[in-house]
């Protein structure tokens, strides 16, 4: 069994970062969170507190893990599962440009072409295993690409989410998959970051 025969998950994208806030392509840059990046991921982590999470799974790039921090802070026993395959598209000469730059479609050249990235996340979430025991939903932080590529594994469609904003997906017992609308943090500026689909 794997992290997609359990009925729920939560989808998390990172907060802020200086790429993202100057509307330039991150992808496998491993930068920091700004002041309002890290900002972003206290005020989510205070929101959600209450929120049901068994477990915390990490994309490997900084910019998640400190994300992710803000949750064991508020939840101490919260342990992080950092998940290599789960990490951001590699977009290669890319990386740095205007995001006007992006084909998704396309493999730049250096980078991770786009069916490459979609088998990488697949094989991410089948290689976590569920738990033996039924627990809380996970919590999965990480970022647009991998989230866009979680959506189009369960057929769902996507709308690319700000900073910080939560998702969280249901399977029925028919085995369809359903998602909240993106939920901003409620304590963060909405105007933190555009959406871009």
């Amino acid at each position: 069994m794997s992290l997609l025969d359990h009925p729920v998950i939560h989808l998390l994208r990172h907060g802020q970062t200086a790429l993202n806030a100057a509307e330039l392509v991150c992808g496998a840059t491993d930068i920091p969170l700004t002041s309002l990046g890290r900002r972003q991921a206290d005020d989510a982590a205070r929101a959600w507190r209450n929120l049901p999470i068994g477990r915390l799974i990490v994309s490997p790039l900084l910019r998640a893990r400190q994300t992710a921090d803000a949750f064991v802070r508020q939840r101490p026993g919260l342990r992080v599962e950092v998940a290599p395959l789960l990490a951001e598209r590699d977009w290669g000469a890319w990386e740095g440009q205007p995001r006007a730059v992006l084909a998704r479609d396309a493999t730049p050249y250096g980078g991770e072409g786009p069916l490459a990235f979609r088998d990488r996340i697949r094989a991410g979430l089948i290689a976590i295993a569920a738990p033996a025991v039924p627990e809380d939903p996970p919590l999965i932080v990480a970022h647009s690409g991998t989230v866009r590529e979680i959506m189009a594994l369960l057929a769902l469609p996507f709308h690319r989410p700000r900073n910080c904003e939560l998702l969280t997906l249901s399977r029925d017992d028919r085995g369809t998959w359903s998602a909240t609308p993106p939920r901003p943090t409620p304590d963060t500026p909405a105007s933190n970051s555009k959406r871009i689909a």
